[in-house]
């Protein structure tokens, strides 16, 4: 769990600093200031918080716990077709974990979902691949020098589990998340386009309007890297639909 501080609620009351038992949280004229190294999560502060200005987000679940959950909606999914998407995050991150989560969900024959990006080990995918019914794979850039620039980490790893999976004739989903000036421009989408139809992907291919996550990563106390516009127009978003349409390539937006 994490304290997340939304400034525009707050209305400097200092009730949190009198009830940190941390004393984590001091103030500066009107601005809070939150020191993380001595914040423990107890989440007394967002207990006694009285607009909602700081809250406990994220929670430590069993996999009794989250069946339980579940459990309330198995009916539904039965009746519609549904079933559970185990996202993140990097939901590979905690493994062992998840292929037990699966694999309990498909004792009860729920349909199963993973998203990912695909950094993950290759045993990792072995571990879980008899219980996942669809992957949802993000492919964000082709261009090996560019994914380093952008994300920090070699795609060579992503584009081999992806054709790990698709040798393995699991049903897989590709999302490409579009964002402005690093991956629209026309050699971004001859690369995508080139690379798909080379591992023999002519369908099932979605693109994601990048959303602006920016405001999350401040209320968490975390720097995001990314700067400038980083929505794509719908205009911009179209005439990639259209350009690999036109290429023989099933698309749409969203999803």
């Amino acid at each position: 769990p994490e304290l997340m501080y939304i400034k525009r609620k707050c209305i400097a009351c200092k009730t949190c600093v009198a009830n940190c038992p941390s004393g984590a949280i001091t103030f500066e004229g009107k601005q809070l200031i939150l020191n993380r190294k001595l914040c423990s999560s107890c989440g007394v502060c967002a207990e006694m918080c009285p607009t909602g200005a700081i809250k406990l987000v994220g929670k430590q679940m069993s996999t009794e716990e989250i069946l339980k959950e579940l459990n309330k909606d198995i009916l539904f999914f039965n009746q519609s077709q549904g079933g559970v998407t185990v996202s993140g995050g990097e939901p590979l991150m905690q493994v062992e974990f998840l292929k037990e989560l699966l694999e309990r969900l498909k004792h009860l024959k729920v349909h199963t979902a993973v998203d990912t990006c695909g950094y993950a080990e290759r045993k990792s995918f072995e571990l879980i691949l008899p219980y996942v019914d669809l992957f949802l794979y993000d492919l964000k850039i082709v261009d090996d020098a560019k994914h380093k620039k952008y994300t920090g980490v070699s795609n060579e790893k992503i584009r081999e589990n992806l054709e790990f999976l698709l040798q393995s004739e699991k049903s897989v989903l590709i999302r490409v998340p579009i964002v402005p000036a690093i991956n629209d421009s026309e050699e971004d989408i001859e690369d995508l386009m080139d690379y798909l139809e080379h591992i023999g992907i002519k369908s099932n291919i979605h693109l994601l309007p990048f959303h602006n996550i920016s405001e999350k990563y401040d209320m968490l106390g975390k720097k995001f890297k990314l700067t400038g516009e980083l929505r794509a127009s719908y205009e911009k978003i179209s005439f990639i639909e259209s350009k690999m349409k036109a290429n023989g390539f099933h698309v749409k937006i969203g999803g």
